[in-house]
This record gives C-alpha cells, structure tokens and sequence, in this order.
C-alpha cells in the first residue's frame, strides 16, 4: 500500500485541520511537536503522510501529484487557480471575500467608474470586476496591509478578506459588496483520485459523517 500524502496550510489551518482527523482516527503525533525541525511526518500505521506547506503553495503541490490531498482555504484555491477537485467544505476559518473602502467608494462602484483595486489576491479582484461585475478597474497587487492602499490615495477600494470587520472600522472603511464566502477545504489530485478512489472516498465519506 502506498502512502497517501496530506498538505496541510501551516498554522492555524493545519491545527484545526488535524483535530478533526482525530475525530475520524486519522493521527500524527509527531506533527505536533513544535520544537520539531522535521518537515514530513508519517503515521506508518496508516500508510500516511503529513507536510506543512505555505498556503498558497498547497495546490500546487497537490495539483503536482507531490501531496494527493490538501487543505487550504477556499481564497488561495480561487487565488491560484489550479487544476484539482475540490470536496469537501471542512467548515473552518469562515469569513467573507469583500469589496471595502470608505464609504464614499460606493458610487463609483454603482456607475461602473474607472477605478483603481489594491488586493493581494489579484486574480480574484480581476475575476469579480471583469467577469462578475462587467467594470473595467486597474488591479494593484500589494502584499501587505490593503487597508492602508485606499488612506493614501493609492486606491479607491480594497479586495481583502474579512472576518469582523473591526480593522476596517477602525480605518475609516466598510464593506461596499461581497464576493464570496470562504472557509477552508479539502482539495484533491486528479490522478490519485482515480488511483486511490476507495481510500479517498471513504475518508471524504467520513468527514461528511462527522461534519
């Protein structure tokens, strides 16, 4: 039996991502020890694999074959836009994709002005302006905090995640519209899909069963 391999978005994503395994008898120990310099992690028992991955990198490696299953949030699967099947909604790490910026950004939203996006999810800014919202914008990628972009001048809104909202109040912004909701999911390989049908499904069968 070969090993099935997990990457799991380091974090908070992957603690929370593991104990519900637990609820299913899926355990790794050593992946638990944080003074621990390895960086894969097996329950040779079970014939699986464990590695801690950088989140936007988790489709990548499972699109590659190089993990056959990951867990990520639904932001970075829309972000990177590989090629996977994507599950189950493991129902982690809920908050909303938004559209925010002061409040006075709502009318040029309204009449489809020329306006400038800061996200650092371009890709998704691009998909809801262009496709979505037929608005012809400029997408500035930044890779810090967002909520400054609109403060100074560099934008006239943001496309960010938002959980409750309480940095863009403090910051003189709202939420103008939503995009999509986000929580965390698991997403699987095309090949080992079909190679590895039954261990799959009954793991995605169990997570149903306790989700």
């Amino acid at each position: 039996m070969r090993y099935l391999t997990f990457a799991l978005a380091k974090g908070r994503l992957a603690k929370k991502s593991l104990e519900i395994f637990e609820k299913i008898g899926i355990t790794c120990e050593e992946i638990k020890d944080e003074k621990t310099r390895k960086l894969i992690f097996v329950n040779e028992e079970l014939k699986l694999r464990f590695f801690l991955a950088k989140a936007s990198d988790v489709p990548t490696y499972v699109e590659y074959g190089a993990a056959d299953i990951g867990i990520v949030g639904k932001d970075t699967i829309l972000e990177e836009g590989r090629e996977l099947y994507e599950v189950i909604d493991l129902g982690i790490g809920k908050c909303r994709m938004c559209v925010c910026g002061p409040a006075s950004a709502r009318e040029l939203l309204k009449h489809h002005e020329m306006i400038r996006v800061a996200s650092k999810y371009p890709n998704i800014a691009k998909d809801y302006f262009y496709n979505k919202k037929h608005q012809t914008v400029e997408i500035i990628k930044l890779n810090g905090s967002v909520e400054l972009a609109p403060i100074v001048g560099l934008s006239e809104v943001i496309v960010d995640i938002v959980e409750t909202g309480s940095t863009l109040k403090e910051n003189g912004l709202e939420v103008l519209e939503e995009v999509c909701p986000l929580s965390a999911r698991m997403v699987v390989n095309q090949v080992s899909m079909k190679m590895e049908n039954e261990r799959i499904t009954k793991l995605i069968h169990d997570l149903k069963d306790i989700l």
